[in-house]
């Protein structure tokens, strides 16, 4: 983890594409200090757009729950995985291509906004099938779905998240569904959500910057489409990723920067130095013994969420095993001392 330790994070990159589900709110409801960093990034100079792999919901519905929870946002701000598949569709099938629709609005809006014509599935004129996440979807128009890709129709899926975070706790996404017709049809679709890169270069030709940083909650998704789009990540703590999970993360789901909260956006990202066999940041010190990682120190949760990743990662890389981090919690809020 390295960067420009003088500026604040929302400073250093020009725009901020954040993540919505565990990142801004979680089963609806705004995740704390979230609006208010927002504003402040806004209010730094960047440029904000909001990225979701969720295709259920289109741009307009989307910035009008953002509104509601006190976030300023207008539906060009919004960049669905429904309208980074729409354009490739588009590009495979050409402007008026008549696509079957396995998904709800959002993906149905997003096509026919890029030129295309969305059909129900079985419509004998569809090149193509595209899915994503829809709650309400009979099991008798995904059987005839799955049978029509395992027949050669070509398929585009709009993401593979295969969870979901509610209140209850995690909940089964549209990657499951995606799994269960993969090993029906025996077929791989087009994904153009998160984790590959399709999304993000959305983003980045409907939002204006050059130094983009991805925020979000997931390595698997967030943080490894930050990975293959080349883009700079800040990993926040508010949604799916345990701290379990953060230690035994590979490399190519490895966050530039971890933050405790959205406020991490209006300080220095925080730098790990190598001294004398643990790792140093922000006032914590971190090395793994016996297994188990052992910390010392005083400082920020964004500062001590960073050292343990850092330690973790180093024991894994050396031995090929995470560490335990069972019995370790960290300090209370993102930039306060703990």
């Amino acid at each position: 983890m390295s960067g420009t330790p003088e500026e604040s994070l929302a400073a250093s990159y020009d725009l901020l594409m954040f993540d919505l589900d565990g990142v801004v709110y979680v089963d609806g409801r705004a995740v704390e200090h979230a609006a208010v960093s927002i504003a402040e990034a806004r209010r730094e100079g960047a440029h904000v757009a909001f990225i979701t792999n969720n295709a259920s919901r289109t741009p307009a519905q989307v910035a009008s729950n953002l509104k509601e929870l006190g976030v300023a946002a207008e539906p060009g701000d919004v960049v669905t995985s429904s309208q980074a598949a729409a354009r490739l569709l588009r590009e495979a099938h050409g402007e008026g291509a008549p696509i079957a629709c396995l998904g709800a609005e959002g993906l149905i809006t997003a096509l026919r906004e890029a030129g295309l014509e969305p059909v129900k599935v079985g419509d004998d004129r569809a090149v193509a099938i595209v899915s994503g996440y829809a709650p309400d979807l009979r099991w008798r128009i995904i059987m005839r779905a799955a049978t029509l890709i395992r027949n050669g129709l070509p398929w585009t899926a709009t993401n593979t998240d295969l969870t979901l975070p509610t209140d209850d706790g995690l909940a089964p996404g549209h990657g499951l569904l995606v799994r269960l017709i993969s090993e029906f049809a025996e077929v791989s679709p087009v994904v153009a959500g998160k984790p590959q890169r399709p999304l993000l270069d959305e983003t980045r030709r409907r939002v204006e910057g050059e130094r983009p940083l991805m925020v979000g909650d997931r390595l698997d998704t967030d943080i490894a489409g930050a990975h293959a789009a080349e883009t700079d990540s800040l990993l926040v703590m508010t949604g799916v990723t345990s701290l379990a999970d953060l230690v035994a993360a590979t490399e190519d789901e490895r966050p530039t920067w971890v933050g405790h909260d959205l406020t991490a956006l209006g300080r220095p990202g925080v730098t790990v130095e190598e001294r004398e066999g643990r790792r140093h940041a922000g006032g914590w010190s971190a090395r793994v013994e016996d297994g188990r990682v052992d910390v010392d120190g005083s400082g920020s949760a964004d500062a001590w969420w960073t050292v343990v990743a850092a330690a973790g990662w180093a024991q894994l890389d050396a031995t090929g095993d995470a560490p335990d981090v069972s019995g370790l919690t960290a300090p209370e809020g993102g930039g306060a001392s703990g």
